[in-house]
């Protein structure tokens, strides 16, 4: 956005601020507001008054819903049937059945908490161990170019299933996003899962055991 066109925006905001709009040096701002265009050509936008909006929930106790949700107690005999790949100490590997790509994977602490903070040091450890097998478990069986890897923690960060901390290894390729979802709102899936699921749970079997003897 050039100048020109902030201080048009500036100008047509000033009409309705009761006098919160100021002038710094020659940059117009409305507060503390300032328009500001990276190397890349990306704008940032800046608004510290909404800070006072976030500190009003600091206090508010968030909805936490204690029953088991589905990834809690998963028997071992239903292992294949809920696409579980394998079984550590404290967590355990599990393909997503509605992947934002072929071969997501989630690792997921047995205990069920919303929360990284309520995870003890040994399964922090033990999640970021199944992390690094999963990704060589991918590169070995389907080749990704690079991955995602994440959590998101309560609802109104996209946890689907808030109640359960769970971390997402998302494989990536070039050109993976294409008009289909962009326009057509399809996700093309080139795997069958069943197939995936096999050759996986092979894979993740042999480095768990090269990891073993090292």
């Amino acid at each position: 956005m050039s100048n020109a066109k902030v201080a048009e925006l500036v100008d047509a905001l000033d009409s309705k601020s009761s006098g919160c709009l100021t002038r710094v040096g020659s940059s117009p701002t409305f507060g503390t507001i300032a328009l500001q265009q990276n190397m890349a050509g990306m704008e940032k936008m800046y608004s510290p008054w909404r800070e006072v909006y976030m500190e009003s929930f600091k206090d508010e106790k968030h909805p936490y819903h204690p029953g088991k949700d589905i990834f809690t107690d998963i028997p071992p005999e239903e292992d294949e049937e809920r696409y579980v790949l394998h079984r550590a100490e404290k967590s355990f590997i599990i393909m997503n059945l509605f992947p934002y790509n072929c071969g997501h994977l989630m690792v997921i602490p047995f205990k069920q908490t919303p929360e990284l903070s309520e995870l003890d040091d040994t399964t922090k450890l033990e999640i970021m161990q199944l992390t690094d097998v999963c990704m060589e478990a991918l590169r070995r069986t389907i080749h990704p170019h690079g991955f995602n890897f994440g959590v998101n923690i309560g609802k109104v960060a996209g946890g689907s299933v808030d109640s359960h901390i769970h971390f997402h290894i998302v494989p990536r390729w070039e050109g993976d996003t294409n008009f289909m979802p962009v326009v057509g709102e399809t996700k093309v899936l080139s795997n069958d899962m069943r197939r995936l699921y096999k050759q996986l749970r092979e894979t993740i079997q042999e480095i768990v055991q090269e990891k073993a003897g090292q």
